[in-house]
């Protein structure tokens, strides 16, 4: 009787993945180990997605520990564009600058003392007025901002329409549609993100 070879192939297919988890844990292990040349910082109101939109760029990876002396916890992550790895920060979810509460006091501590390449504020699209003055004292400050319009499908379905260029004109800073919840956008975002903070790093000179 001819042999079916049928457990070969699957133990082939099992010595395969356990190839592709090793390599898995290994890319993890050796990132883990190499320090981020760049920061992008996630700020904006609360519920407006910046958690989901945090996980989306770190793939879940993340570092949670309350920042010194408080009890407001602040979540970092890594995410790579190209060659380049990234340490993400997500804020505590505030409303201003002017803070009227610990969490906010800790977003302003985080913004204002740790330097990012990026400072990307997620704005909620359905009441996109309501948050722009936020936007406004971010860019104020001299922060490198970009202004994420965020749930632009629930803003749609309720018949809000956005032009972004003409936002982007207005504000006078990258502004990017998306809707994190189901990917869209991100990688509009995640282009954006690498050649804005290009544009602002100044190029090596020959000598």
């Amino acid at each position: 009787m001819t042999r079916i070879p049928f457990f070969d192939i699957v133990r082939d297919a099992m010595r395969g993945a356990k190839r592709t988890q090793t390599d898995a844990v290994e890319s993890k292990a050796g990132e883990a180990e190499e320090t981020p040349r760049r920061r992008v910082m996630i700020v904006g109101n609360p519920n407006v997605g910046k958690s989901v939109l945090f996980n989306r760029l770190t793939g879940h990876y993340m570092v949670v520990s309350n920042y010194p002396g408080t009890t407001v916890e602040v979540a970092r992550g890594r995410m790579r564009l190209g060659e380049t790895l990234y340490e993400v920060v997500d804020t505590p979810g505030m409303y201003s600058l002017r803070p009227l509460s610990e969490e906010e006091r800790v977003g302003r501590a985080l913004i204002l003392n740790e330097a990012a390449d990026a400072v990307l504020h997620v704005a909620d699209a359905k009441n996109l007025e309501r948050m722009l003055p936020f936007t406004l004292q971010l860019i104020e400050a001299g922060l490198p901002v970009i202004l994420v319009v965020n749930m632009m499908d629930e803003a749609e379905r309720i018949g809000v329409k956005i032009d972004m260029e003409a936002l982007q004109d207005a504000v006078g800073v990258p502004v990017v549609g998306t809707a994190v919840l189901s990917g869209r956008g991100l990688e509009e975002l995640r282009n954006a993100i690498d050649e804005f903070i290009r544009s602002r790093t100044p190029a090596a000179v020959s000598v």
